[in-house]
């Protein structure tokens, strides 16, 4: 019995936009959210840390004991399901690996679709279009879509995320950890959750040199913890939730925030003003069709005009004598 027969059963409806045919994403209400994996026979909650088969997929969402969930599964043995369409077709012949993969396709090229998907869609600046290139981040994707590269503490290739007019998932057989934009020294780490809001909040802050901007790829893997704690693992790091403004980006901030009161740096709260930081790219007001989001000179640098900043109650921030210095060079450049 397929998982998808308990939720269809309780109203969930499939969001086939954020749906991948191994991992289906499953909304109710405002909020609630069930991803079903491993061929309908797993799920979990990404808001919680809830998961199991689809025994306790029934005990979950009734809130009755295991005994009452086999009963009411084993009334659903009937039960026919539609299948969603896919928008992605299915892969044929012997799979290349991950490295291969990548390494066959180019990187985005000025005019190409994958180029005007980030320039003119989503309004990622040239400048950050040509930073994540020089990093060896992106590859142009099938069908105008993108690829961000996930890479792992040694940087080594991974997988990637996938996002297009069309189509957003994660590499077949690839695993998540980060993608990384940025300055991989810097003690200010901007954490979200897809690879464009990372490129977007990097727009937004004019790159900043002090940071490395990071994605987890809509997700929160194990992977993806043992790195940021590794990163937070320096007491003089500043970890940055820069997830999106909604109930899962919470959940995600708050995530950080037990990592730096376990490893003891310092943490901030930074918000988008829309949903997320690509919502507030494209919101900017001074975009022109091909330059990426307009001038360069009219990117502004994330700040309470824009997004709303918290630091967490007790960890308060140091004026160390590297962020005053650094906070010097920003007077002096503005003068």
């Amino acid at each position: 019995m397929p998982c998808a027969a308990v939720l269809a059963r309780e109203g969930w409806k499939v969001d086939v936009k954020e749906s991948t045919a191994r991992a289906v994403k499953y909304r109710r209400g405002e909020g609630e959210i069930i991803i079903v994996i491993h061929n309908g026979r797993g799920w979990f909650d990404p808001l919680s840390d809830a998961k199991g088969d689809v025994f306790t997929l029934a005990g979950h969402l009734a809130g009755i004991a295991f005994p009452a969930a086999v009963e009411a599964v084993r009334s659903l043995v009937d039960h026919v399901l539609a299948t969603p369409s896919w928008s992605r077709p299915k892969r044929t012949g012997t799979p290349l690996s991950i490295t291969e993969r990548w390494r066959r396709r180019r990187p985005p090229t000025i005019g190409s679709r994958a180029w005007r998907y980030l320039a003119d869609e989503r309004a990622i600046p040239i400048s950050i279009l040509q930073a994540a290139i020089a990093q060896g981040l992106l590859r142009e994707g099938p069908s105008g879509s993108i690829w961000t590269a996930h890479v792992d503490q040694t940087r080594q290739l991974i997988g990637w995320e996938e996002r297009g007019p069309q189509w957003r998932g994660f590499s077949t057989d690839g695993a998540k950890e980060l993608f990384r934009l940025g300055n991989e020294a810097a003690l200010r780490l901007c954490v979200t959750e897809a690879a464009i809001d990372a490129m977007s909040l990097a727009a937004l802050e004019r790159m900043r040199a002090d940071t490395l901007y990071v994605s987890t790829g809509g997700g929160w893997s194990p992977a993806s913890d043992a790195a940021i704690r590794a990163i937070a693992a320096n007491a003089d790091m500043l970890i940055v939730a820069a997830t999106d403004n909604d109930r899962q980006g919470e959940i995600y901030a708050g995530r950080l925030q037990q990592i730096v009161r376990e490893t003891g740096c310092r943490y901030e709260r930074l918000r988008p003003s829309t949903q997320d930081w690509n919502s507030d790219l494209q919101g900017r007001g001074d975009r022109k069709p091909g330059n990426g989001g307009g001038k360069e000179s009219g990117i502004a640098a994330a700040c309470p005009a824009v997004a709303s900043r918290e630091a967490a109650p007790g960890l308060r921030r140091p004026l160390t004598r590297r962020t005053g210095e650094a906070a010097a060079r920003r007077g002096d450049e503005k003068a």
